[in-house]
C-alpha cells in the first residue's frame, strides 16, 4: 500500500513513517527541504518536495497514493487565523483527488469547548468553516466520508511525549528554568491529555487498517493529567519550585502557551481502543519528565 504523509519529517509523523515502515508500507512523504528529503530517504521512503502552500502539488500526491495521512499544520502563532485557511484549502484539494475507498486520515486536536465532561469519540468539535480553529478541517475532512473517501480524524493529546519531544511540555520545560519556577493556573486542576509518541504511531498505524469512514480517534493515554501534577514534575526535575499563576498573569507569564495551558482539555479513549484494539504501554508523561525526556542543557 502507497501512503503519502505530510509532516512526514516531523515529530509524530516521523515516528508514523517508522511505524508504517516497519510494516511493510510504501511511504512518500512531503518534505520541504534538502534535510528532510535525506532523513525521509535514508529511512527507505520516498519523497514529494512542497509544502501547505503548493496545494496543487498536494493533490497531485494524494491522488497517486492508496492513503493520505496529513499530519503537517503551519504553528504560526503569529498568523494563526492565516495558518488555518491554508489548512483547509489543502486539505480539501487533497480530498478532492482521491476517489473511491481510499483512507484520508487528519491530525486534529482535542478541543472540547464548553463541555463540563471528558470528550468523547462521538462528540463533534464545533469548528467549522475556513476561520475557525485549523480551518475547521476536521468537519471539512468528515464530510467527505459521504463521498466515498474514508475520512478519519486522528484527534492527538495535548502533549505526544518521548526523548527529543519539541512539543508543548518542552515550552513549559524552558518557562520553568527562565523563571526559576514551573508554574501552573490557578489551582492547577485544569488537565491535558497526553500519549507517549510510539503508541501513537501505532494508533494512526491501525487507523490506518481498520478505522471505517467518519471515525473519530483518539489518541488518548492518560485522559487528563491535572496542570499541577505536570508543573510538579517539570519542577523536580529541573530543581525549581512549582508556583500558582494567576489566570491575569498567565499571558505575561507563560507567553502564547498560557492559553493553552490553562485549558481544561481531558477526553475519554475507550472507543478508539475497542475500535482498533489499541492499547498504550509507553510510559506516563511523568515518568519521562522524571526520566529526563525534557532536560535542558546547562
Amino acid at each position: 500500500m502507497r501512503v503519502f504523509i505530510t509532516g512526514a519529517s516531523g515529530w509524530i509523523g516521523s515516528a508514523v513513517t517508522d511505524e508504517l515502515l516497519a510494516h511493510g508500507y510504501e511511504v512518500t512523504g512531503l518534505a520541504r527541504s534538502d534535510a528532510s528529503a535525506a532523513a525521509l530517504e535514508a529511512k527507505g521512503a520516498a519523497t514529494h518536495r512542497g509544502d501547505l502552500d503548493d496545494p496543487d502539488g498536494l493533490a497531485a500526491a494524494a491522488a497517486k497514493a492508496d492513503g493520505v495521512i496529513h499530519l503537517a499544520f503551519k504553528h504560526d502563532f503569529s498568523d494563526y487565523a492565516g495558518a488555518g485557511r491554508s489548512e483547509r484549502t489543502a486539505v480539501q484539494r487533497m480530498l478532492e483527488a482521491m476517489g473511491g475507498d481510499r483512507p484520508f486520515l487528519l491530525a486534529s486536536g482535542l478541543m472540547k469547548g464548553d463541555l463540563d465532561r471528558p470528550l468523547t469519540e462521538d462528540d463533534v468539535l464545533p469548528q467549522h468553516g475556513a476561520d475557525a480553529a485549523r480551518g475547521g478541517s476536521e468537519n471539512l475532512a468528515l464530510s467527505y466520508a459521504d463521498r466515498g473517501v474514508r475520512a478519519v480524524a486522528l484527534r492527538f493529546s495535548a502533549t505526544v511525549h518521548g526523548m527529543g519531544d519539541p512539543g508543548f511540555t518542552s515550552v513549559l520545560t524552558k518557562i520553568a528554568k527562565e523563571r526559576g519556577a514551573a508554574g501552573y493556573i490557578g489551582d492547577g486542576s485544569t488537565r491535558w491529555p497526553a500519549v507517549h509518541r510510539a503508541d501513537a504511531a501505532r494508533m494512526v498505524r491501525l487507523g490506518l487498517e481498520k478505522a471505517p469512514a467518519g471515525s473519530r480517534l483518539h489518541a488518548v493515554a492518560e485522559g487528563g493529567i491535572p496542570s499541577r501534577d505536570i508543573a510538579g514534575a517539570i519542577g523536580e526535575q529541573l530543581g525549581v519550585p512549582a508556583i500558582s499563576v494567576a489566570p491575569e498573569d498567565a499571558e505575561a507569564h507563560f507567553g502564547w502557551i498560557g492559553g493553552f495551558f490553562g485549558m481544561d482539555a481531558d477526553a475519554t479513549n475507550e472507543r478508539t481502543r475497542e475500535l482498533l484494539d489499541w492499547t498504550p504501554t509507553g510510559p506516563t508523561l511523568l515518568e519521562d519528565i522524571a526520566a529526563g525526556a525534557y532536560a535542558l542543557p546547562e
